[in-house]
Parts: structure tokens; sequence; C-alpha cells
């Protein structure tokens, strides 16, 4: 491990200059919180590095509850009166949620509240955006056909942010207001989704399904894309892969695992279980727990609410059973499989194995 003499010794023998040493511990320290007491090859997690984080959190929310009552205090009935109270708002509050995010994110470098202002700014633009373009009086009446074009510049909107300032979480809420936008859009020419299988089930016959699994597609080689390029995980690129796994797995993964769970086949959930089982080879090969614990808990949740018998209980009950050994031999099993890997794929851009040979 390099300490802090190190890079005084590396200074002086001209190894490398003042600023670079100096922006070396600065990284070392900014992510000490999030390493520190890693195990080698473990994930890094990292939602907040101290309860005054958690603090000034809870008085974000606070401040939002009280700026909406203030809103909605004075706002009548009237379209124009509704319209203007809505632009007018989040015109005010996206530039009170930027100045607190140059303060907390750009110079404090906090990690909860930059979460929380990444929701908060989201929102806004949203209801902001839907203000100014959408027809609320038909919005009220089941008539969604004025929300895209808002929710999209809402998005455009949220990259801007992201872009400013590189916020992980952020990129998941692009990646979810990517799925609402394609999902209006798909609803407004050919119905809404008449229940929340038809979001998933390619069986369904219907867009939903085909645009949640496209989504899974993009969101999940943009977030290869982020980790191939740190594949020792030490920059923030490391973290919008993270975010974006998370988005990935349920619409990659459940699309066609619930697919499969709603057939009446006999071999259906022997399939459900390879599928799976496919998926969990590609999160460990990539060393991504947070892909396969999303895409299995997501598929664990919808089963439980929504499908039912013997079979869907006891694959759920396997599930938990194979995460619990994935959880303890994780290393040892990618070991292995990286070594029977072909020589085509990059294996240096992944992660590397901390499993030494005897």
């Amino acid at each position: 491990m390099i300490d802090l003499d190190d890079l005084r010794a590396s200074v002086s023998a001209g190894i490398v200059t003042e600023a670079q040493a100096a922006a070396l511990m600065s990284l070392a320290h900014s992510r000490s919180g999030a390493r520190e007491n890693l195990a080698p090859g473990d994930e890094p997690f990292e939602l907040f590095r101290g309860f005054n984080e958690i603090f000034i959190v809870v008085g974000m929310v606070i401040l939002a509850v009280g700026w909406v009552g203030v809103v909605t205090f004075g706002m009548t009935t009237e379209p124009l009166s509704i319209r203007n109270t809505l632009i007018y708002s989040g015109g005010a509050a996206a530039v009170a949620l930027w100045v607190m995010s140059e303060y907390f994110i750009r110079r404090r470098r906090m990690v909860a509240p930059a979460i929380a202002l990444s929701i908060m700014f989201a929102i806004n633009a949203a209801y902001g955006f839907a203000g100014a373009f959408a027809e609320i009086f038909m919005i009220a009446q089941g008539d969604n056909s004025s929300l895209p074009i808002p929710f999209a510049l809402a998005t455009v909107a949220l990259f801007i942010y992201w872009f400013r300032f590189r916020v992980p979480f952020a990129l998941a809420l692009i990646a979810v207001a990517a799925f609402g936008v394609a999902i209006l859009i798909a609803g407004n020419s050919s119905g809404s989704p008449s229940s929340t299988e038809e979001l998933f089930l390619l069986s369904a016959g219907g867009p939903f399904a085909w645009i949640t699994l496209a989504l899974g597609i993009v969101v999940f080689a943009v977030a290869m894309a982020f980790d191939m390029s740190d594949p020792h995980r030490v920059t923030r690129r490391a973290a919008n892969g993270f975010w974006l796994h998370v988005v990935a797995a349920p619409a990659l993964v459940n699309t066609t695992a619930l697919t499969l769970l709603d057939r009446d086949e006999s071999w259906s959930n022997g399939m459900l279980v390879a599928v799976l089982t496919l998926f969990a080879l590609v999160a460990i090969i990539i060393d991504r727990r947070s892909f396969l614990i999303a895409a299995i808990g997501y598929t664990v949740i919808l089963t439980a609410t929504i499908f039912e018998g013997d079979g869907a209980v006891f694959t759920v009950f396997f599930l938990g059973i194979v995460l619990l050994f994935l959880g303890a031999r994780w290393e040892p099993i990618r070991a292995r499989l990286l070594a029977l890997l072909p020589g085509f794929i990059p294996l240096h851009k992944l992660p590397p194995s901390h499993v030494t040979k005897a």
C-alpha cells in the first residue's frame, strides 16, 4: 500500500508532481469511506458518509414539503392559475436545487444529499415541464397523450444535471425516465397496459415487454462501457455502472424470466432456473453483485405478488439458497470462471480476480 511517505518520496524523486500527489491523496481520502474496510474483490457501495449527510437530507425533505405547501396554498382551480403556478414554482425550485447542488455536490462532495437532490431535480423537472406543455385536465381524466414531450424534456434536463454534477444515481433516474417516456409513447399509440404483467411478459403481445427488454439491453451495454473503462473501480465511472446495472437487471432479466414463469408447461420452471443461472454467470464474470441481486430480488417480488403456484414457491426457495451460496463463494467461483473463458474476451477490462493460485 502506498502511504503519505511514499508520495512525498515520489515527489522528491521527480516521479510525480506535487499537484499529482495532492490529487492522489484527495482521491484516497474521498474513497476511504467506501473502500477502507472492504475485502479484496468486494463491490463498493456507499449511500452516505456520515450522519451529517442524513441530517442534511432530512432538512431537504422538510424544505421540499414546506415548498409544496407554500406553492399549493394560493393555487386555484383555474387552468391558467395551475399552469402558471407549476411553471414559475418549477423554475424557482430548479434554480434553488441547482445552487444547493453546486454547494453540497461539487464543493462538499456529499453522497446522500447528491442522491436526494437528483431525485428532487427529476421530480421538479417533470412537473415543471408538465405544467408548461401538458394538458392538466386531460391528464386528470386519464388521457396521457400530452405527457411524452414534457417528460422527454425533463429527461434531457436531468441529463444536463448529470453532465454538470456527475451524480451516478442520476444515471439510474435517466434510464428510468427514458423507460417512462417510451412506455407513454407506446401507450398513446397502442393503448395503456392493462396490467403489470404486460410490462414484463413477452407473451402479452403488446409492445411494452419488448420496450422493457430493449431498455435492459441498452442500459446494460452503457453500464458495461463504464465498467470496462474502470476495471479496478477506483473512479466515479464504476459507480455509474453500479446504478445502471441496478436498472438494467429488472428490465433485462425479469422480462425473460417472468415470461417463462408465467407459462403452464412443466419445463417452464426449469427454463427459468437455466436463464437465471446464465445471468448469474454473467454477473459473476463482470463482478457485479448489484446486477444479480437486483434481478433476482425483483423477480422474487413480482413472483410473490403476481404469480401463484407451487412451482413459483419452490423457485423462490431455490433462488434464496443460490444467493447465499454465491455470497459465500463468489471469489473462488469467479476465479474458476475467468480461467475457463476463451482468449478473445478482454479480461484486462474486467475486474481482476483476487484469488491466488496455490
